[in-house]
């Protein structure tokens, strides 16, 4: 209880004993602060989760659901399952939480990482475990990156999507623009779509397209470029080249459903473009195909938006398959999953880049792991051209992305609030975080061993 002076009886205290043991280092300032320091809303031993709730953002622009996991003591947590993925994948989840401590971040991801998978089927356990990361900052009053060690980087260098054109002074205009915006690392998409209607640059089993393969293994498509679709496909970077500059790192993915020698082909024709690196070439789990790639070029290789947990990542380190590795927050098991993937990538001398596609929810996950993670390069954003991106979330600084870096933010956990209103408006369904009793009490025979 505050005195009539507006002193603080402990505060009074402690200026006392400091006085009489000389302690001048505790000035009134510091002193001030120590109350700030502790969330006396929470009680992070006593926590409790009491509920789990989902909405679905619609063109961020993909589709991105976004978790909320409620306590006994009215703090909360977000989180976000991956672009493109259902929010089921993260309800089903609903009953194995309940009950359970947020701060407990690991003992639950231990608990539920098996219901999780490759690609979007990751999404639900990464969005609990988002959600949980977020809670226990607001419980304990830190940011997330304080938690995992603290931080290597005020900033995280951020590359962004910008839409292609087969026309290369298009393209290379819209991708000179993002250097002008301040982006310092930029990306383009260079599929063999660019030659499909040039007669004689791509060869595959005839009646066949490009887009006939959505759902085949590139080594299975039967479709190689030719010695013509090479040369176009060159001329189309350098032209691109020549306008941004070949000073600045330049990425290309969406190659198109290729072989490996083709591959292997078109990295060789673009070595003198100097590529920052050349994504997803073939399916990620192939491990000697991409080393059998990543021996033959002098481009780095990279891949890893689409795999689950850790133990694939160091494989394909430990096996000198890719240059660089690219994993997705929202699918390679969360923050601490992330995190723990750049460490051991770091241990084998692999840099790690970060795939991203979201709202800001997703994006700030993201830039506590990047802060957090010594071997970081660069992490991708696909929203910089949706005017209402910004407006989801309150409690950072706007634009999030200025420049081409976002601020790592300094607020409890992942450090936004959402924009109830501007969420309101871009939901794919009504209803803004619904009950979802039904999830309450799903239940299976879980474990793994006998």
């Amino acid at each position: 209880m505050a005195q009539e002076n507006g002193s603080h009886p402990r505060r009074s205290f402690l200026k006392g004993a400091a006085g009489a043991i000389g302690l001048g280092f505790w000035a009134d300032e510091t002193l001030d602060a120590l109350p700030q320091n502790t969330n006396t809303n929470s009680k992070p031993s006593d926590l409790k989760i009491t509920d789990m709730r989902a909405i679905t953002v619609r063109g961020a622009p993909m589709t991105c659901p976004i978790i909320r996991i409620d306590t006994n003591q009215g703090i909360y947590g977000l989180g976000e399952v991956r672009d493109g993925a259902s929010k089921t994948y993260a309800l089903f989840l609903k009953s194995r939480i309940l009950g359970e401590n947020p701060c407990n971040i690991d003992r639950i991801f231990r608990k539920i990482k098996q219901f999780g998978g490759h690609a979007r089927q990751g999404g639900g356990v990464c969005g609990i475990e988002m959600a949980l990361w977020d809670l226990a900052g607001k419980a304990y009053n830190v940011p997330v990156y304080q938690m995992l060690g603290g931080k290597f980087r005020d900033s995280i260098r951020c590359y962004a999507d910008t839409t292609e054109s087969h026309d290369p002074k298009i393209y290379g205009q819209r991708l000179k623009v993002r250097r002008d915006e301040g982006f310092t690392w930029l990306k383009m998409d260079l599929g063999v779509d660019l030659v499909a209607d040039v007669p004689g640059a791509l060869t595959m089993p005839v009646g066949q397209r490009v887009n006939s393969f959505p759902n085949t293994q590139h080594m299975f498509t039967g479709m190689e470029i030719t010695e013509k679709g090479l040369q176009l496909m060159a001329d189309y970077v350098a032209q691109i080249r020549e306008m941004v500059g070949m000073d600045i790192p330049l990425a290309a993915d969406h190659f198109g459903h290729i072989g490996v020698n083709s591959c292997i082909r078109l990295g060789k024709a673009l070595t003198k473009y100097n590529m920052a690196w050349l994504e997803d070439m073939i399916p990620w789990q192939r491990t000697e195909q991409l080393k059998q790639i990543a021996d033959a070029v002098d481009i780095p290789i990279l891949t890893g938006e689409d795999i689950y947990l850790k133990e694939n990542f160091i494989e394909l380190c430990r096996a000198h398959a890719v240059d660089i590795i690219h994993p997705d927050l929202a699918t390679s098991g969360g923050i601490l999953e992330t995190k723990k993937i750049g460490d051991a990538a770091e241990e084998l001398g692999v840099p790690m880049a970060m795939h991203f596609a979201g709202t800001p929810v997703s994006c700030m996950a993201n830039v506590h792991c990047a802060a957090a993670t010594e071997n970081f390069l660069v992490l991708e954003n696909h929203s910089v051209d949706v005017p209402w991106w910004n407006d989801l979330v309150e409690g950072v600084e706007k634009p999030i992305l200025k420049k081409g870096f976002i601020t790592v933010p300094d607020k409890p956990g992942l450090g936004v609030t959402l924009n109830e209103a501007v969420v309101k408006q871009h939901l794919l369904e009504p209803g803004y975080f619904e009950p979802t009793p039904e999830w309450n009490r799903e239940r299976s025979a879980d474990r793994l061993w006998s």
